[in-house]
């Protein structure tokens, strides 16, 4: 009875297996057609636009070496004329200088270059094409970090696209040694204008770039594109592009696209769309380009061109299309006609998955909810104790800046108490004076002394009123500070030790003419750290000068960084090497003999100025001694600008 009960079920499942499977293949048939399609048709379109695209880059390849190569020549025969081997020679004649300007004048106009210059060995350009141009005139320009100016030095030719130093326009120099001899007295450059370039990208039909050897987009037909980084530069390379100013200390961003584009013929598809305003990176999972690259023959640059796969694949969709509907048609038939009679079947299925969702759902929602609520209990504790663990680093690092500043007073104690004697000893004096005057009826001597003693009071108090205002413990308060004020105050606490060391002192800070946006109670204390470290370091330098400068500085081509104060301290003692510097502010670290200093100083000036967004730099001078550079902002809206 079982076995019969079995073998009814089987027969009465059957039907819909069976319309089941054949819906599947014909599924599977739809949509193997219609994958056969686009895929045969993309491959065909990606190939004709490759093979297109290439053509085209050839073209353009030759085209860009034609306008760069014909004028190459042109510096290696500069040295062929004697009147420039003697402006070499004898620089200061101002005969030979007008001769060679004009001679190079006419080659420039008769070339269609942007300039020729000639420069000795030392990197000063001594005679140029335009040297009549009052805005654009390069004599006595010093190139001497220009990398194709070194090779030249060096004996070979320089080849290097660069952006001019006076006009601001890029080019592309070749340098070539001027030689008296063996030996090489002089360097022969052209600057080899781009403009014909920027007239030809049509001819490769697609967006397109073109990038130096630093892979550095120089030249492409979307502006936006210009001075980005195919590849992230490493600090080294951009350490070296800022000091050669090869991109005249433009900013380098990264391109938009990760592009790793082969030499070969086939290139790489990468994802990305195109649009009016510029290139965005991988927008939708349908868009996509061809990269295609050449490098150019003898000069390290790259043209990359971004050929839009919109219509290629757009065209692959359609046939894709086209193949699938003869079989869809029948397949899609059959399907909605067994839809239509799983439709009641499904819609009560659906019902019921429906309750059983809404009660799941229900229990969830209230399961969800109560792990909210603990964790968010759990949060407020959390947020709690870390608020007092910021409190309690808060009030710890005051202490420890209140510490810091009754050492330094410590320090000072028998400077300040030797200051103190003087006038305390004048004083005793005069008032038994004015005794025996009030004894002996002298009243206008009596007036006379009490003037004196009253004038010595002023005098103490001069000298107590900055130490209590230094001694005081408060929390800081940025506010607006005189730079100069705060740098007097420092001085003043030296005063006695830098008359007692023989000291030069050099302050340059103006009063009223740089202000900082910090507290100056905690900026005195930084100046009186930095002072005190510069006269430690000079106490055995026979000259010993102590030099204070303070400026707002600005950055005209890092418009993102705000304006800043700069405090210079600068002495002549022993320096710093570079063991030194990369462990100087660390703390406990100390360059004073064992119980002379904790080596707490520097690290707690450092803390005081990132408190106010600030910073604190140490260079070696290269005349001898050390140069501390303190950096605050100019106000709260710097602040704001910087963040």
């Amino acid at each position: 009875m079982a076995t019969q009960d079995r073998s009814a079920a089987r027969r009465a499942a059957w039907p819909i297996t069976r319309r089941t499977l054949l819906v599947l293949i014909g599924i599977a048939f739809v949509s193997g057609s219609a994958w056969l399609g686009f895929i045969t048709s993309e491959r065909r379109g990606i190939a004709e636009l490759r093979t297109d695209s290439n053509h085209r880059l050839d073209l353009f390849s030759s085209a860009v070496q034609g306008v760069i190569k014909r004028l190459e020549y042109v510096p290696a025969t500069v040295q062929l004329n004697q009147n420039i081997l003697g402006l070499l020679g004898h620089p200061d004649e101002a005969r030979r200088l007008t001769v060679g300007n004009d001679y190079l004048r006419r080659l420039n106009a008769h070339l269609g270059s942007i300039a020729v210059f000639v420069v000795n060995d030392r990197g000063v350009v001594l005679a140029s094409s335009n040297a009549e141009k009052e805005d654009d005139s390069l004599l006595g320009t010093d190139l001497s970090f220009r990398p194709y100016f070194l090779e030249a030095l060096s004996g070979r030719v320089g080849r290097h696209f660069a952006i001019g130093i006076n006009g601001g326009e890029p080019g592309y120099f070749v340098s070539h040694p001027i030689r008296d001899g063996a030996r090489v007295v002089g360097v022969a450059t052209i600057k080899i204008g781009l403009e014909p370039i920027e007239r030809i990208w049509d001819m490769l039909g697609a967006r397109a770039l073109l990038a130096d050897t630093n892979q550095v987009v120089i030249l492409s037909s979307e502006p936006e594109w210009r001075y980005t980084a195919l590849a992230e530069l490493p600090l080294e390379r951009r350490v070296d592009l800022q000091l050669t100013r090869m991109y005249n200390n433009r900013r380098v961003a990264r391109f938009p696209l990760h592009v790793q584009p082969s030499h070969d013929d086939d290139g790489q598809i990468v994802p990305g769309e195109q649009h009016a305003d510029g290139l965005l990176s991988a927008p939708s999972r349908d868009a996509g380009m061809l990269v295609l690259s050449r490098t150019l023959d003898g000069m390290d640059w790259r043209v990359t061109t971004f050929s839009d796969l919109a219509a290629v694949r757009g065209q692959s969709i359609v046939s894709g299309a086209m193949s699938a509907v003869a079989a869809s048609f029948v397949v899609l038939l059959a399907l909605f006609l067994a839809q239509n009679r799983r439709i009641q079947r499904q819609k009560h299925g659906a019902r019921l998955l429906l309750e059983r969702a809404n009660a799941e759902l229900e229990k969830n929602v209230a399961s969800r909810t109560s792990d909210l609520t603990d964790a968010n209990l759990r949060l407020r504790k959390e947020i709690a104790e870390r608020e007092r663990a910021e409190q309690t680093l808060r009030d710890a690092q005051g202490e420890l800046v209140h510490t810091a500043k009754m050492a330094i007073l410590g320090q000072l104690a028998t400077g300040i108490t030797h200051e103190l004697t003087q006038p305390l000893g004048a004083i005793r004096t005069l008032s038994g004076n004015a005794s025996e005057f009030l004894r002996r009826g002298d009243l206008h001597a009596l007036e006379g002394n009490l003037g004196i003693i009253a004038r010595m009071a002023d005098q103490m108090g001069g000298i107590i009123q900055p130490l209590k205002g230094f001694a005081r413990k408060s929390r800081p308060v940025p506010e607006r500070v005189d730079v100069a004020h705060a740098v007097s105050n420092a001085l003043f606490l030296y005063e006695s030790r830098l008359r007692h060391e023989s000291a030069e002192i050099l302050n340059r800070c103006t009063p009223g003419k740089v202000h900082a946006w910090c507290d100056a109670n905690r900026l005195e204390q930084v100046l009186i750290n930095l002072i005190g470290n510069a006269i430690d370091a000079m106490e055995s330098s026979a000259h010993k000068q102590l030099t204070l400068d303070a400026m707002v500085e600005f950055d005209a081509d890092r418009e993102d960084l705000p304006e800043r104060v700069r405090i210079e301290v600068l002495d002549t003692g022993i320096g710093l090497d570079e063991e030194t510097r990369r462990h100087l502010f660390e703390p406990f670290f100390t360059t004073k003999p064992s119980g002379v200093g904790l080596g707490l100083g520097l690290a707690i000036s450092r803390d005081i100025v990132r408190e106010f967004r600030g910073d604190i730099e140490a260079f070696d001078r290269p005349a001898g001694g050390a140069r501390f550079c303190l950096y605050l902002p100019t106000g709260p809206e710097s602040i704001a600008d910087d963040s």
